[in-house]
C-alpha cells in the first residue's frame, strides 16, 4: 500500500482554495466547485486535495454527528527554505500561529518548525532542515 496524498476536508471550500492557491503559489490542476473538490500536483503527482467536509460526511454517513474531535487527526506538512519567512507569509494569508518557529534538534538534526492553522482550522507544520 502506498500513501497517495493529503486530503483536507474543509467547511468553506472557496476560501480554502483561495488560501492554498496563494500559499502554494501555484494554480490547482482541477477545481470542481459544485463537487467541492480541488487538487494540486507536485512533479506530476497529487500533492494536496481539498474536499468539502459536508460532502464527505454525507458519503460516509456522519452528517448528523458533531463536526470535529477535540484534538487534531491530520496535519499538512510543508517543507520550506525559511520557516520564519514561510510563517510570515501564511499569517498574511489568514493562518494563525499555534506554535512559533523553533529549532527541534530532538526531532532531527537541523530541523526547524512552526505550526499554524489555516483559515479552516487545519493544522500545518512548516519545516526546514
Amino acid at each position: 500500500m502506498d500513501a497517495l496524498y493529503p486530503r483536507l476536508l474543509v467547511r468553506d471550500f472557496p476560501a480554502a482554495v483561495a488560501f492554498y492557491r496563494a500559499a502554494l503559489g501555484v494554480e490547482p490542476v482541477k477545481v470542481l466547485t459544485e463537487a467541492a473538490y480541488a487538487n494540486w500536483d507536485i512533479d506530476g503527482q497529487a500533492g494536496l486535495v481539498l474536499f468539502g467536509r459536508d460532502n464527505m460526511a454525507h458519503v460516509v454517513g456522519t452528517a448528523g454527528l458533531p463536526a470535529a474531535p477535540a484534538q487534531d487527526t491530520a496535519m499538512l506538512v510543508m517543507k520550506v527554505d525559511d520557516v520564519d519567512a514561510g510563517t510570515d507569509r501564511l499569517v498574511r494569508l489568514g493562518a494563525v500561529v499555534v506554535a512559533p518557529s523553533q529549532d527541534r534538534p530532538e526531532w532531527a538534526p537541523g530541523l526547524r518548525t512552526a505550526h499554524l492553522r489555516d483559515p479552516e482550522g487545519n493544522l500545518i507544520e512548516l519545516q526546514s532542515y
